[in-house]
């Protein structure tokens, strides 16, 4: 998938003419424009070149994302700052010429404020300054007369073209009126020249336009709220690092960074780009990636990431991935991309937007048509159609999804949880079964000694020889047993080594065969006493593997060795739970082991015995009966997790395999944070559909009520950027959301 800026929109319907546009090249297989942040991904095997010229052709401005230079991308920020202050400006500029309008048309003509002699004696004359006071204006806010008719040209009218009509409308209609009062003031009829001073709506062309740009204003102070998370993020990254070079310390800019390069880190500092640490010891705040407050101790060999912060300690590292390859960029890319795709939800604007500007025109005009044949005023009901025209602009729309994908793919980051799409966000709010893998992600995936009972010895002797015959094997129980004997006993020398294929290890020690074999193989080579068949039989139900250990025939105890359970598995299906979520276990170990541990997290349901070939088929399975999470390590449960409606990897940052397979990536360990997730997720599709619903309501609302001529054509305005407006501000409340 690729990512575009796109220039020129100002309302949803926009963004429609550009994804249908783009849709219509063949070999794109998808297209999603984003308004709030004026940008486009598709997918499809199609030439940038064709992609560009498809939106040129359709009336608006597109360029590749990341294409840019470095100094093309300080331009573009530059610019973005001039169309600011542009806007700025054009507000100003506005308000200039609406305040002496504003008290020539309501002022004098309704209240009778005073005027000087020269122009009360002509009302010619105010007529005339009120048209150029709007002229002036419309001038100004050009921008919307320009736009509004190429999306004409272009087949397209957009919100610029409503605008542009209620405008342009006004004027021409008070043009018509001063020729009319001139005539009638050259016939002699002063009184009826100043009676058409009350048929003038110049004052309302130039209000239309300088109210449209304060809300364009304040949209544009909002749009920077929800971007927050993400310029936050940005913000992590340092822009200097300390290298050593021939033994000296050397500040230098981060992009000079080369992988191989070493790097020194003090307390306090942020670590300037993704390494292992060579020297050294402390612990580093990860908060920014993970959204783990404790902070990691970090000792030779540990990896250090990008934009997180030395808390206490002298680091030395080496640098392993730099600039667009460290962790801290992929979790700015994926948001990024994130928020340029579309939720499913968006549609429901999408579609609305995409017969609104045609359907409203035609609404106004009837207004007109109807109000002036029944009262015969072709001044109010111009005035109607007028506040059709304005009320109908689906700026709300448009804004309703965008905004709250934006808030809530960034909080998600804040708090460790990447979502790599919109789709990805709001499906995750609609589970009915979260199915969760077993071996890494409710258990830790590293096996753990955790019982040492002697029988023929003490717990000293029966480590010693445990670990000493295990020493030499390679096997992941193997290993846990040497690792939990180290520091504790000391390990000796063995000969005549020998695995014993699916049963164990043989071995001599001093002289001595040394047996460590399964149960099954050590009851056919020994006689056990009952107790010995219990201590089996309790291990085995809690879900351990007991492991027997003999020396020249006579037992000497048994060592248990299990996948540990994560300090917080039983949270994190406790609070699926109590979601009304059900929650199902899948693994391939025997069913023995997985009901212990099972049991031991409490899930509703577990699968065992299932190969990685057969996970598939399960979640299709459970899918037939709703939406499936399915949680998993992402590396061998990467098919799994593209089956399923949301795959969420865990603790996967910098990992290649999770972040394709997965449509979401933990970036820790901690699987709590699916139900976080989930909960993030209601809640932005909560504010999308409060968003929209408000949106259509006020405008069909007041629309209905400005057509009949029961609203005015302020209160137009006002609900069009007011409605614009607290769309956005409803979003911005998820910046601040807790799970609850």
């Amino acid at each position: 998938m690729k990512n575009y800026n796109v220039t020129g929109m100002s309302c949803a319907a926009c963004s429609a003419r550009v994804e249908r546009a783009v849709r219509a090249i063949p070999g794109v297989e998808s297209c999603a424009v984003n308004l709030l942040t004026e940008s486009m991904s598709v997918a499809g095997d199609v030439p940038d070149s064709e992609i560009i010229a498809a939106v040129t052709a359709a009336g608006y401005g597109a360029s590749l994302k990341g294409a840019q230079s470095k100094n093309a991308k300080n331009a573009n920020n530059s610019l973005q700052t001039s169309e600011n202050k542009s806007l700025v400006t054009r507000l100003v500029l506005s308000l200039v010429g609406i305040v002496p309008l504003m008290y020539l048309s309501m002022g004098y003509v309704m209240w009778d404020a005073p005027l000087p002699e020269a122009l009360i004696a002509n009302p010619i004359a105010i007529a005339l300054v009120q048209m150029l006071l709007s002229i002036f204006v419309m001038l100004v806010n050009g921008k919307f007369f320009i736009s509004g008719f190429m999306g004409v040209v272009h087949r397209a009218p957009n919100m610029d073209t409503l605008v542009s009509l209620g405008s342009g409308a006004s004027f021409v209609y008070s043009v018509a009126v001063v020729f009319m009062m001139s005539a009638e003031y050259a016939g002699g009829s002063a009184a009826m020249a100043n009676h058409y001073l009350h048929e003038l709506y110049f004052e309302s062309a130039a209000m239309i336009l300088a109210l449209i740009t304060v809300g364009k204003a304040l949209e544009s102070r909002a749009k920077g709220r929800t971007t927050d998370a993400i310029k936050g993020l940005i913000d992590l990254s340092p822009k200097t690092a300390t290298l050593l070079k021939d033994g000296k310390e050397v500040r230098v800019p981060v992009g000079e960074i080369k992988v191989g390069d070493v790097f020194i880190v003090r307390p306090g500092e942020s670590i300037p780009t993704d390494g292992v640490v060579l020297e050294g010891e402390g612990g580093v705040d990860e908060a920014a990636l993970t959204g783990e407050s404790i902070p990691a101790y970090k000792t030779a060999g540990s990896e250090v990431l990008a934009a997180t912060v030395n808390k206490t300690g002298f680091l030395r590292c080496e640098a392993r991935r730099v600039g667009s390859d460290t962790a801290i960029a992929g979790v700015i890319k994926m948001v990024e991309e994130a928020t340029a795709t579309k939720a499913p939800i968006a549609k429901i604007a999408d579609r609305v937007s995409g017969i609104f500007v045609p359907v409203v025109t035609a609404i106004a005009l009837l207004a007109v048509l109807i109000n002036f044949a029944v009262l015969g005023d072709f001044g109010y009901a111009l005035g109607r159609g007028i506040s059709v025209l304005v009320i109908s602009c689906p700026c709300a729309l448009g804004l309703a999804t965008p905004v709250a994908i934006m808030v809530g793919s960034g909080v998600g980051a804040r708090c460790g949880i990447l979502f790599k799409s919109a789709e990805a966000l709001e499906l995750s709010g609609r589970p009915s079964v979260v199915l969760l893998d077993k071996t890494g992600t409710v258990t830790k995936g590293s096996p753990e000694v955790t019982d040492v009972i002697p029988i023929g010895c003490d717990e000293e002797r029966l480590l010693t020889i445990a670990a000493s015959l295990e020493y030499p094997s390679e096997h992941p129980l193997a290993r846990a047993v040497v690792a939990y004997a180290e520091g504790r006993v000391a390990i000796s020398a063995t000969s005549g080594f020998e695995a014993l294929a699916g049963s164990g290890v043989r071995a001599t020690i001093d002289g001595k065969e040394a047996l460590g074999a399964s149960f099954d193989f050590i009851s056919r080579t020994h006689s056990l006493l009952a107790d010995t068949r219990e201590i089996y039989e309790r291990l085995a139900d809690e879900g351990k593997t007991p492991l027997f250990f003999a020396l020249d025939g006579e037992l000497l105890g048994v060592i248990a060795v299990a996948d540990t359970l994560r300090e917080d598995s039983r949270q994190a299906v406790s609070e699926l739970r109590e979601m009304g979520l059900r929650t199902v276990m899948l693994t391939g170990d025997n069913p023995r082991t997985a009901r212990a541990v099972g049991r031991a997290v409490g899930v509703d349901e577990v699968i065992s015995g299932v190969l990685p070939d057969g996970k598939e088929a399960v979640v299709r399975r459970l899918q037939e009966n709703g939406r499936v999470i399915m949680v998993g390590d992402g590396i061998n449960d990467a098919p799994v997790l593209a089956t399923a409606s949301v795959g969420f990897a865990m603790g996967a940052v910098g990992s290649d395999a999770a972040m394709e397979s997965a449509d979401a990536v933990l970036t820790d360990d901690d699987p709590s944070k699916v139900a976080f997730a989930i909960s993030l997720s209601r809640f932005s599709l909560k504010i999308v559909k409060e968003n929209i619903a408000f949106a259509l309501f006020v405008k069909f609302a007041v629309m209905l009520l400005g057509a009949l001529g029961y609203a005015s054509l302020w209160l137009a305005i006002f609900a069009d950027v007011g409605v614009s407006v607290l769309a956005i501000c409803n979003a911005i409340r998820a910046l601040h959301y807790h799970k609850k």
